[in-house]
């Protein structure tokens, strides 16, 4: 079976063929930096990352390009009320979206252009279309796009352009629009902006509109034509679609398949800070390992809306606990998988249907939890043999979706297991005292230590090999 897209243009599910066969370029629109990231804003980050992840693990060589907006209306105005320049509001934020998704488990992008970086690019583009006719100078700094130039504006969202509200590309300084849909390709600065907020440019002094930003990085590092085109289901207008337009209407491809990520919602609204209903990433973080929070924004399809209630964490942490609970105990009886055995590991065929078809995450983590409880039932048994196999699958599995608990990210590779190797020496030495007591039939000693142990959120379980301990899940302990 070959991979499967739901392509938001065509409003139907594709079969994926790069342009350049065994290569696939990817751009997806990522942070405009005005504030800290809320757990709604690393969705998408995530959803593609999971794409990344399946087109690599199958063999293609792929090319990830995410940008950071990071001069916009909100940045100069929220960067004027805390009285600091606009650039380091946007570069304090832009470090807050970085290690939002280093600590989730994102690879990195091959490369992430700054929009204030490629003035020159979107100058190049805008002449073009002025010089065709899809622009105008509507005034000194300002240039709008003419959607009227483009008989196929409204393609990608499926509207007519007459039944289209106004977008929010307001005129400056009186300055008059050709006709009230037409966009912002460049914007003269509003009074009391600061003077490094612009560039000079032969339409006058101004800065970029947002979607000239990404028409242009899109083409610096992808070429005229690419892949795919990705980034949250609120995008799709205006943005997306005046990136379309005015790319096509330059006379480039651009992008061949355009794939949309649902939102997080809470209530059945969207997650924005708007709404008051975001949860910064970083006090989520601090009261919730990573990998729970990963699992929670993994689970569902990409397409699909996530409610985000006091449930979502609670379910993702007991699953994740089963998950790395098998992992851990299996290594420990068979010995841990290397990497290699990992990325090579063959994967079952119904998982590798369910990523094929439109990276059907929930079908795919259905054959992991199947794998999952083969492995303990093989634990429980002594089949060694089956076990190590059910490891090495279960983990190849994982690691498709940025999950395996033995992996970089969560596993022991983390650079620093203090902790974790200090809490195996503590527990170790109870355990030992245990069995002593038990051995001089001292049981009141050896329950008053399981019992510590157990108010401790240690779990011990006895066998013809001895005591062992485990974490108990986050849904048991009091």
């Amino acid at each position: 079976m070959t991979l499967r897209l739901f392509d938001s243009a065509t409003r139907a599910v594709r079969d994926f063929v790069p342009l350049v066969e065994g290569r696939v370029g990817i751009y997806l629109c990522g942070a405009t930096v005005q504030a800290p990231p809320h757990v709604g804003h690393v969705r998408s980050s995530i959803a593609f990352d999971v794409l990344v992840r399946w087109l690599r693990r199958t063999g293609y060589q792929v090319t990830m390009i995410r940008n950071v907006t990071d001069i916009d209306d909100k940045i100069l105005a929220k960067a004027a009320d805390a009285g600091v320049p606009w650039w380091a509001w946007a570069m304090a934020n832009e470090r807050a979206f970085t290690a939002a998704y280093d600590a989730l488990g994102v690879l990195p992008p091959d490369y992430e252009p700054r929009a204030t970086g490629h003035v020159p690019a979107m100058v190049e583009l805008m002449t073009q279309l002025v010089d065709t006719g899809h622009a105008y100078r509507s005034g000194p700094g300002d240039v709008y796009f003419d959607v009227r130039s483009y008989p196929a504006y409204g393609a990608l969202t499926n509207q007519r352009l007459d039944d289209i509200v106004e977008t929010s590309d307001e005129p400056a300084d009186g300055a008059d629009k050709h006709d009230p849909h037409d966009f912002a390709l460049w914007k003269s600065p509003k009074p009391g902006e600061p003077d490094t907020a612009a560039w000079e440019t032969p339409f006058g002094r101004g800065r970029p509109g947002w979607h000239l930003e990404c028409s242009a990085m899109a083409r610096r590092y992808l070429g005229d034509s690419f892949d795919i085109h990705g980034g949250g289901l609120d995008l799709r207008f205006p943005h997306h679609e005046n990136e379309l337009a005015q790319s096509r209407a330059a006379g480039y491809g651009f992008a061949r398949y355009w794939l949309h990520n649902g939102w997080v919602t809470q209530g059945g609204a969207k997650m924005s800070k708007s709404l008051g209903n975001g949860l910064l990433v970083s006090a989520v973080l601090a009261q919730t390992p990573a990998a729970v929070v990963r699992y929670a924004l993994t689970a569902v399809q990409y397409r699909s809306m996530l409610e985000w209630t006091d449930g979502t964490l609670a379910e993702a942490a007991a699953t994740w606990d089963r998950l790395s609970g098998f992992v851990a105990r299996a290594a420990e009886k068979v010995g841990a998988a290397d990497a290699a055995a990992v990325a090579s590991a063959e994967l079952p065929a119904d998982f590798v249907a369910a990523m094929d078809d439109d990276l059907n995450v929930p079908a795919a983590l259905a054959v992991v939890h199947e794998v999952l409880r083969a492995g303990n039932s093989a634990l429980a048994r002594g089949d060694d043999e089956a076990v190590q196999a059910a490891m090495v699958e279960l983990r190849g599995m994982l690691d498709v979706l940025g999950l395996d608990p033995a992996g970089e990210q969560w596993g022991s590779a983390r650079s620093d297991d203090r902790e974790a190797r200090a809490l195996d020496a503590l527990v170790g030495a109870e355990l030992a005292a245990r069995a002593q007591a038990r051995a001089a039939k001292d049981f009141a000693t050896s329950d008053a230590i399981r019992d510590r142990l157990g108010a401790a959120g240690i779990v011990v379980e006895d066998s013809k090999d001895g005591a062992r301990w485990t974490l108990a899940a986050r849904d048991e302990e009091s």
